[in-house]
């Protein structure tokens, strides 16, 4: 069966532990529509944990003595979290591998299976505040679907980004609409006849692709696929499920695009975590540091060249303060970075992220084409 989330129990855990865990984590997903063992992979100490590519996934590993897992090297150099757990603090070193020991480990006595659950699923991106969709239409053409596509997202808990609903008074429509577009895991395409002959839509389409966002193509029965298209996933509507008076779309067809979704937001955001790693793995070594791994609230530890550590917290999307206040909250004493991509944000947020670096020195902004000239020259 293949999954559209794959999530991973390693190391020793009490048959106790597992049930709670395994209970928690099935209702948080539960309110997403997802089952566990069905759309969400749960594999509990497999001989092997590799997870594909092109899905977001994460391991929580359990600590006892001689604890250990033949996956745990490549998970690490492959970008895939790993949350380590102990019984008790004081114990990492008694219960961790040694390969595990720089990530910040929990304790499951401070919080039980649910805080373990909730560490597990922020790092597969699987938590409310991470799942957004921009829904790119023609006004004239597809407003009523576009209705109907906000409302089934938003009630499978999808922070959706429509033009008639998501923008404030006053605000500058165009650059606001290209910077919510920069904070989505998907452009939800409702593809009818003249989707492509209006600019607006055109660029939204290109702009995504630019950004490495994933494309969800709608298909209306009469639109000619465009060559455009060669990299977007496809979900056509058959003439049957579209009712040419209203302009809705069946509750069957809603329900299998919503499915549908889901996979290609599962891609996205594990192949933009990817290439933000990837450019920050090519800038540490090309300085002579070391990328150790990521761990807890998806924080990847950082050797630079004079031995210092510094956490560094790839940021899907736009950084926001509070994405800094998390980052410092979860590595309090610890050198800090927020690592992003810039490409697309609003010029007043590249101001205020300015200003918060200048005033909070403890935590510091990386642009994720700027990692290796930022820490070569790291003060903070």
């Amino acid at each position: 069966m293949s999954f559209i989330y794959q999530l991973a129990v390693l190391g020793a855990p009490s048959a106790e532990q597992l049930s709670e865990l395994e209970a928690a984590v099935a209702d948080a997903v539960s309110m997403f529509g997802l089952g566990l063992g069905h759309e969400v992979g749960w594999e509990v100490a497999p001989a092997a944990f590799i997870p594909h590519q092109q899905r977001s996934a994460a391991v929580v590993f359990f600590g006892g003595v001689g604890a250990d897992h033949p996956s745990l090297p490549s998970l690490l150099r492959g970008g895939v979290p790993v949350v380590p757990v102990v019984s008790d603090l004081g114990r990492v070193a008694t219960e961790i591998p040694e390969i595990l020991r720089p990530l910040n480990c929990l304790a499951y006595r401070n919080g039980g299976a649910k805080r373990v659950a909730a560490a597990l699923l922020e790092c597969a991106g699987l938590l409310p505040k991470q799942r957004r969709v921009f829904v790119s239409y023609r006004r004239d053409e597809a407003r009523q679907a576009a209705l109907q596509m906000f409302d089934a997202l938003s009630a499978r808990h999808f922070d959706v980004f429509l033009d008639t609903h998501s923008i404030a008074p006053a605000e500058d429509f165009q650059t606001m609409l290209w910077h919510r577009l920069c904070d989505s895991d998907v452009l939800l395409m409702l593809d009818t006849p003249d989707y492509f002959n209006s600019r607006w839509t055109a660029a939204e389409f290109g702009r995504a692709l630019a950004k490495g966002i994933s494309v969800l193509r709608v298909g209306w029965p009469e639109a000619q696929r465009s060559t455009r298209l060669g990299t977007a996933s496809l979900a056509e509507l058959d003439a049957s499920e579209l009712d040419a008076a209203s302009g809705r779309i069946s509750d069957q067809a809603i329900d299998r695009i919503c499915l549908q979704l889901e996979e290609v937001r599962s891609k996205s955001h594990a192949v933009r975590t990817v290439n933000l790693v990837s450019n920050l793995r090519n800038g540490i070594e090309l300085i002579g540091g070391e990328v150790i791994g990521m761990g807890t609230g998806r924080g990847i530890r950082v050797r630079l060249p004079d031995d210092r550590m510094v956490v560094v917290y790839p940021t899907v999307g736009v950084p926001t303060s509070t994405t800094m206040h998390e980052a410092s909250m979860n590595s309090p004493d610890e050198s800090v970075a927020i690592l992003y991509d810039h490409v697309g944000l609003h010029p007043q947020w590249m101001t205020h992220l300015d200003w918060l670096g200048q005033h909070i020195r403890a935590t510091r902004w990386v642009k994720a084409t700027e990692a290796a000239w930022q820490f070569a020259d790291w003060s903070a």
